[in-house]
């Protein structure tokens, strides 16, 4: 069973980069016109979709590195600096710029119905720094009580997501424009510091091989 350290780090990792605050406004704007029970109906499946996306990827996102001849200590340089580059989003205000575009397309494209799916699930929810975060931690939950651990995790992550979403009307009314810049930039360097860590561990390992 990994550390409280461990699974305290791989908990944060994911959350921040879900990043459920920067997606209270998207949802509000997502899901303009619809009522209680359709914004309700849309949180859970999104959240429900999000969660097989990424649960797929922690259970097999080691074994796909492998498929590909990717050694960990790669991927955990690769993946770090991915994640330091969502992390420099976050602080300078760029992410929240790319995700109202990816919301933008949807809404241009007359895909309200299957909002859920995209872009709520895919790319806001289970995005690419998301995705990167899970396959990189698999890496260290390799045995079958971890790898459940790192599933819980996730779930866990996409509990708080769904109950952000269902409250982001609250939320977003209560952080405002200057509150929810202050919380982003602060998980983004949250999110810079465990990103060096990554990098710091994979190079670590590249050197000892």
């Amino acid at each position: 069973m990994p550390g409280y350290d461990s699974l305290f780090n791989a908990f944060l990792t994911i959350l921040v980069t879900i990043d459920p605050p920067g997606l209270a406004p998207l949802f509000l704007a997502l899901t303009a016109g619809m009522n209680r029970d359709q914004r309700y109906q849309v949180a859970v499946r999104s959240s429900l979709i999000a969660f097989v996306i990424l649960a797929l990827f922690a259970t097999v996102g080691a074994d796909v590195l492998s498929l590909f001849g990717i050694t960990l200590p790669a991927f955990r340089v690769a993946g770090g600096l991915l994640l330091f580059y969502i992390a420099f989003e976050m602080i300078f205000e760029k992410r929240q710029d790319r995700k109202e575009k990816a919301a933008d397309v949807a809404i241009t494209k007359d895909m309200i119905h299957n909002i859920a799916a995209f872009p709520l699930a895919i790319p806001l929810i289970a995005g690419p720094g998301a995705i990167s975060a899970t396959v990189l931690l698999s890496g260290s939950f390799r045995e079958p009580v971890g790898k459940a651990a790192l599933v819980g995790i996730i779930a866990i992550c996409l509990v708080l997501t769904y109950i952000v979403l269902v409250l982001s009307r609250h939320i977003d009314r209560f952080l405002g424009e200057t509150g929810r810049s202050i919380l982003t930039r602060l998980l983004g360097v949250l999110l810079a510091a465990l990103a060096v860590q990554f990098v710091a561990d994979g190079i670590k390992a590249l050197i000892a091989a």
